[in-house]
């Protein structure tokens, strides 16, 4: 087969000049076979997965998509500053007048007066504000015989609690005369006064009274 590749028979001017090439592409393929199918009986040759490794890497797969922005806080709500003093925008349902005024009146008119203050649990001391009471029942002290024989005679001052009724409730001694003590604090729990009044409210009072005693 050589022999032939190194001498050919063919001349070249002959007709059969295709011959030669023909020749070549045959043998060369018989030596290709010669060394291919004793490499792939053996497993040298690379099997076709084995091949496609040696191709271009397949491309890698796209990035994940961003992820979603964080939802956006919702903007605070502006703050309305309301001034007390301001009109109002729109006409109320209801208008609420202070008491003491007229239905159809000017809304805020002159309000009731504020109830009168409880009256004091203790009696209070006639003076100031407070007037002394008038007398409405007189008694006349009874003139001890004793005081009488021993010709005692003066002035006896006496401390006067007064009721709201105007009854005398308690009566003590403040400027005494032995002999006729007695007889002058008698004589003051009989008496009686006019009420004495405040703010409209009768109300107990402590005045000083006189009781004299004189021998005719």
């Amino acid at each position: 087969m050589f022999r032939d590749i190194v001498e050919p028979t063919v001349k070249v001017g002959t007709q059969q000049w295709y011959t030669v090439p023909v020749s070549i592409l045959v043998h060369t393929v018989a030596v290709l076979a010669l060394i291919i199918v004793p490499l792939m009986a053996a497993d040298v040759l690379p099997t076709p997965p084995s091949m496609m490794a040696f191709a271009a890497a397949p491309p890698p797969p796209p990035p994940p998509p961003p992820p979603p922005p964080p939802p956006q806080a919702a903007a605070p709500k502006p703050v309305v500053e309301v001034n007390p003093a301001a009109a109002p925008t729109e006409a109320p349902r209801e208008i609420a007048g202070n008491p003491g005024g007229v239905i159809g009146g000017v809304v805020g008119g002159i309000p009731e007066a504020p109830p009168p203050p409880p009256p004091p649990a203790a009696p209070v001391r006639v003076g100031g504000n407070i007037k002394p009471p008038m007398k409405t029942k007189d008694q006349r002290p009874v003139y001890p015989p004793i005081a009488q024989s021993a010709r005692v005679q003066g002035v006896v001052i006496i401390e006067a609690t007064i009721g709201p009724n105007g009854k005398v409730q308690d009566a003590r001694v403040l400027r005494s005369i032995p002999l006729l003590d007695s007889s002058a604090l008698d004589a003051v729990k009989q008496w009686e006064f006019t009420p004495t009044l405040l703010n409209g409210v009768p109300v107990p009072v402590i005045m000083t009274v006189t009781v004299q005693f004189t021998l005719s």
